[in-house]
């Protein structure tokens, strides 16, 4: 018998019919079986249609693991066009017979606005449980480790089957990229970097979400890395503080926007004393001559030029915290956004004091440079509950915005120095031991436009930063992990 068994989708009648001639000349492919909830029409040796709602699903998962008769599954997860070269899955098969891997993906090929480019992906590690983890079109596995993967879980998810599948592998196999383009696809999703990012807050997903949630709350229990509530509330007063909340803004050339967001900073209305602290870190646009006017003109504007030039974002807010005149609260203002009112400030330190918390993330809407609101709008974060919000968080990309921190707390965490990923850093940090409060009424305006450095990644960009952040939840595994021991003792 040959080696594997393929699963692919039904895409097309052209476009399908030619990846079963592909598989079916291959030496390497005993059976294919396509997969659509209708008959997909395609009679050709060797292929089966296997009707199925959806690849998602538990249900699927388990029919397909009671067909299984070869060693290995290759399953394509995407109904997008796909073609192998010649020696491709001989180049699977070589590593996956000589790995002890649960599953084994790769780089591809994608056409691309008619051009052909290598789309590399991420190494997975154990911080990769991310749902959105971008395995490609092909994932590659043993058969055996499959079947115990799909028939070993308690619950039966109608979205979630594929991830709750993959994590279950990963915490007894090792999941291997080969990092070597060995299939080309057609590209299927045009949009920008910076719009497919909030695909998991839109709200028709939502049952998506609480399944994801589910499943991926499963996977840290099954590994010890579970965050238990309740968790420790904080002593607000226990530090005197002659200011009692500071706006954090730091900022390199955005002479277009900076006036703005410190303005919207002054316009607060509140009952207790703060001030701005933006940290300039050497712009040469004109924002440096802006900022030294406007705190000439306005006491509660302090404006900072580190003496160090190698700061990132990261840095400055570690400038920003560690300054004497900071207030008791931090509160972030990236120098695109504003405020969305004159209320946004006391709403973020009066959440602290009711919830006793360590940091407060508040809701958000996406708009244009001219502050007209564009799809999705409100980003408030509600898949985070009370309960188990510190989970949940190791699961997606980002927690909300703005953030505020408790000062005294924040001073004792080593920020790192970057501009990608520290904000996110912080929070898996913080609800590790700590309450975090949340504010789901939009309190800030959050401006997309083409100077932000997240609006459109090439493949590359978009990759490191997942994989930075993918780090950060490995450590803050491996530190939840070492909790629970210490707990148990």
């Amino acid at each position: 018998m040959r080696a594997f068994s393929a699963v692919i989708p039904f895409t097309d009648i052209q476009t399908t019919s030619e990846l079963a001639r592909q598989l079916n000349e291959s030496d390497q492919v005993e059976e294919i079986f396509i997969y659509s909830p209708l008959p997909s029409g395609i009679k050709l040796p060797n292929c089966k249609d296997l009707i199925l709602d959806s690849i998602q699903s538990s249900v699927s998962l388990r029919t397909i693991a009671g067909l299984l008769r070869t060693e290995y599954l290759l399953l394509s997860t995407r109904q997008t066009g796909i073609s192998f070269s010649p020696s491709s899955l001989g180049r699977f098969l070589t590593v996956v017979s000589a790995s002890d891997a649960g599953i084994i993906y790769s780089d591809f090929y994608e056409r691309k606005s008619g051009k052909i480019l290598v789309h590399p992906t991420c190494d997975y590690q154990l911080g990769s449980i991310r749902d959105e983890f971008d395995f490609g079109s092909v994932m590659i596995t043993h058969s055996e480790t499959f079947k115990d993967a799909v028939m070993s879980s308690g619950k039966s998810y109608q979205f979630a089957g594929l991830y709750d599948m993959r994590l279950r592998i990963s915490q007894t196999k090792k999941i291997q990229r080969i990092p070597e383009p060995l299939y080309n696809i057609e590209e299927i999703d045009f949009r920008k970097s910076g719009e497919k990012q909030f695909d998991y807050v839109n709200p028709k997903n939502r049952n998506v979400q609480l399944e994801m949630e589910s499943a991926a709350t499963d996977h840290l229990k099954q590994i010890n890395a579970f965050v238990k509530p309740p968790l420790n509330e904080i002593d607000l007063t226990s530090e005197k503080f002659e200011t009692e909340a500071s706006v954090i803004i730091p900022v390199k050339n955005r002479i277009k926007t900076i006036g703005d967001a410190v303005s919207s900073a002054l316009k607060q209305t509140t009952d207790f004393k703060f001030n701005i602290i933006v940290v300039d870190n050497h712009s040469n646009d004109g924002t440096t001559e802006l900022l030294k006017k406007l705190s000439a003109k306005n006491e509660k504007i302090i404006h900072i030029i580190p003496g160090r030039e190698d700061l990132l974002i990261g840095g400055c807010w570690s400038e920003a915290i560690n300054n004497p005149l900071c207030g008791r609260f931090s509160v972030q203002l990236d120098s695109d956004d504003v405020y969305k009112d004159e209320s946004t400030l006391q709403t973020i330190i009066d959440t602290f004091k009711k919830e006793k918390c360590a940091m407060v993330i508040g809701s958000y809407t996406l708009t244009d440079f001219d502050l007209n609101e564009i799809p999705p709008g409100l980003i408030d974060h509600r898949e985070w509950s009370a309960d188990n919000g510190p989970n949940n968080a190791l699961r997606i990309n980002g927690l909300g915005a703005p953030r505020a921190f408790y000062t005294p707390l924040l001073r004792k965490i080593d920020i790192p120095n970057v501009s990608y990923g520290e904000d996110y850093f912080l929070g898996i940090t913080i609800s590790r031991n700590y309450k975090i409060g949340r504010v789901y009424n939009s309190v800030y305006y959050c401006r997309r436009w083409e100077g932000n450095t997240d609006a459109e990644l090439d493949i590359g960009k978009l990759n490191t930063h997942n994989t930075f952040k993918d780090g950060l939840r490995t450590n803050e595994i491996l530190a939840r992990q070492k909790k629970y021991q210490a707990d148990k003792t």
